[in-house]
């Protein structure tokens, strides 16, 4: 036993005066792989923990990222007091690293420090349903540096987490998903104006994903050019912009259906030309006439 035990503090070599044993370099790296394993197995603990009460998934990532970092700092104190090296030896590289990192990677720095922002704070939240720079998409992942977002024609964008933070950003689903839309109708002139509303209310009220409270608005918006515009504005539950365009599709089905049985008349683009003086018309018989004449 003394000598292993002997074998085990037998100097292999020394830096900066500080002696590195034959133990400390094979416990060494048994010790990082136990630590990666156990982290590992702690966090896939945790995670089926705060899901199964239902958690968010951006508590889920903050946990995550915690429990890591805290996980990397026990485990690289642990370390370097199994080689007996002193924290303190690294303070002068430390100073010269973080002087060195704060004048050549500011953007990373303020990425990062904006990351544990947005991870903190909440104002954007995985799964929400976010409009940046015309934009739109929802947010997959906040990481260190940047924040994926899948768009809605399905392409991944990555947008830096301090443009997030300095720039506008249209949450959609931060505090609820009710969203207000509309549909424009133009009617030829002469349609009796009250039965035009009263259909493109039906045409709404028809719909279930429609909000019954707050009601549907029907406007009589103009005396449009070449039609009489109405408006309808509502409500609905929408998490994405496809469930708009789905609904305004659907009324505007209702309305083209409704319109056609009561003989209502979209209108459509007309132009009253005046014409000062008098028009001679041709026919297509006189004028070959007049060719074989010549």
């Amino acid at each position: 036993m003394d000598d292993i035990t002997n074998t085990l503090n037998q100097v292999i070599f020394t830096l900066y005066e500080q002696p590195f044993t034959v133990g400390g370099l094979i416990f060494t790296p048994i010790l990082l792989f136990v630590g990666v394993v156990l982290t590992n197995w702690l966090v896939k603990k945790l995670v089926a923990r705060l899901i199964a009460n239902g958690a968010n998934a951006d508590i889920v990532h903050l946990v995550k990222r915690i429990t890591y970092i805290i996980a990397i700092i026990i485990i690289t104190i642990t370390t370097l007091d199994i080689l007996n090296v002193p924290i303190t030896a690294f303070a002068f590289l430390s100073g010269a690293i973080a002087i060195g990192v704060g004048f050549g990677a500011q953007n990373i720095i303020n990425n990062f420090i904006s990351g544990w922002i947005l991870m903190w704070e909440r104002p954007i939240r995985i799964g929400d349903f976010l409009e940046v720079e015309n934009a739109r998409g929802r947010v997959e992942s906040i990481n260190t540096r940047s924040t994926r977002i899948r768009r809605i024609d399905g392409v991944h964008m990555l947008i830096p987490n301090s443009k997030l933070l300095e720039n506008t950003v249209v949450n959609w689903t931060l505090i609820d998903t009710l969203t207000r839309t509309m549909v424009k109708v133009g009617v030829a002139y002469g349609s009796p104006a009250t039965k035009v509303k009263e259909l493109i209310n039906q045409a709404v009220t028809d719909q279930d994903d429609i909000l019954k409270d707050p009601a549907p608005v029907v406007l009589f918006e103009d005396f449009g050019d070449n039609a009489l515009v109405f408006e309808t504005y509502f409500w609905i539950n929408a998490t994405v912009d496809r469930d708009l365009r789905v609904i305004r599709s659907n009324v505007r089905f209702a309305i083209d259906e409704l319109f056609a049985e009561h003989g209502i008349v979209i209108a459509f683009p007309q132009r009253d030309i005046h014409v000062d003086g008098q028009l001679q018309l041709v026919s297509n018989s006189d004028s070959k006439q007049h060719k074989e004449t010549l």
